[in-house]
């Protein structure tokens, strides 16, 4: 069961019906939600990537119709599939580019097989787009006109809604905020990409180890010395929980990340202008239940009215993503169903 959202039976929901596939390197996650954004039903499979895309998206389109018959339905009684896939991609020609966690998929046409195996019509989307639109429509920037989440893990994905428009740019690498330069030192760390000083080098998870590691190699004292003695291994939820017990370095790692996100932030708000900016992902530091994660929102809030635009920084609402891993699907529906919508309207 999918953790995070509310599920309803299908005599409480509300037609017409859409599917959500959120596609992973490691899992996808497939539910049936209503109009409303409900989910009546969810499952999720293993990827698989390395038996290629053809056989992943055969699996795919029988658990979008195995999600479909979970909750009583039949697949005319759904309108539309929609689709979040891992970059990059083609997104108007609903083909990869060179996925990063899916090798030797390049050049799938994965939307039109998706629909030709499951018999409905497939939106297609990027994933970071498709868990902003799900956190706008029902998630924690419903009550936005405009909002940007950041997703926080390995790397730093990001999406951007503006009223019913997501920004996707004309190459399908729209709000690729995590390659936001932060830092301009000919020495700035290098980010996944291969590029220096952008944001996820230093925010990402990825970069809070390096950091971290950077750190305990200069022989400073942390508690993290022991737990990894005793053969953990490296991680933000290590740091932060050291941090939560008070070890001074582990807190410093945590706010020195929420001063780096800051200043991307302010970049966003300066392009922007959004209502509010969200954070997402497995990496908050505990959210807002956690007094760390309040210390972390905190952190980035004061980056931000040191920075930004007077005006921009009263007014800018900076919070955590409420959907959780849940995000996803509920955004490709969400997608698939402003798709729906537009059609109808245009045919009227």
């Amino acid at each position: 069961m999918s953790s995070h959202h509310t599920w309803i039976r299908p005599e409480q929901a509300q037609k017409p019906f859409f599917v959500g596939v959120d596609l992973g390197g490691t899992n996808v996650k497939v539910g049936l939600v209503d109009d409303l954004g409900r989910t009546l039903a969810y499952r999720t499979i293993p990827t698989e990537p390395e038996k290629g895309p053809e056989d992943a998206t055969r699996r795919m389109a029988l658990a979008v119709q195995e999600t479909i018959a979970q909750a009583g339905l039949k697949l005319q009684d759904v309108a539309r599939v929609g689709l979040g896939s891992p970059g990059t991609m083609d997104i108007p020609g609903g083909y990869l580019i060179c996925p990063v966690n899916l090798k030797g998929w390049d050049g799938y046409p994965i939307r039109d097989k998706l629909a030709q195996y499951c018999g409905l019509p497939v939106s297609f989307e990027n994933d970071a787009n498709a868990a902003a639109y799900g956190e706008y429509w029902v998630g924690s920037g419903r009550a936005f006109h405009s909002m940007v989440l950041l997703t926080l893990g390995t790397g730093i994905g990001c999406g951007i809604i503006i009223g019913d428009l997501v920004i996707r740019g004309e190459n399908s690498h729209g709000a690729e905020c995590g390659h936001i330069i932060i830092d301009c030192r000919e020495d700035a760390m290098i980010c996944s990409c291969g590029q220096p000083g952008h944001l996820e080098a230093y925010a990402s998870a990825t970069g809070v180890i390096k950091r971290t590691e950077a750190a305990l190699a200069t022989g400073r004292f942390s508690s993290l010395r022991h737990r990894l003695a005793g053969g953990e291994k490296l991680s933000p939820l290590l740091v932060a929980e050291e941090a939560e017990k008070g070890d001074p370095l582990c807190l410093e790692i945590v706010l020195e990340t929420a001063r780096y996100l800051g200043i991307g932030i302010v970049t966003i708000m300066h392009t922007i202008d959004p209502n509010c900016v969200l954070l997402g992902g497995a990496m908050t530091f505990g959210g807002r239940e956690s007094r760390l994660g309040q210390q972390f929102l905190a952190r980035i809030k004061q980056e931000i009215d040191r920075r930004a635009f007077a005006l921009l920084a009263q007014r800018i609402v900076l919070d955590f993503a409420s959907l959780g891993g849940d995000a996803g699907y509920i955004g490709a529906a969400g997608i698939a169903r402003l798709e729906y919508h537009q059609l109808c309207q245009n045919q009227t």
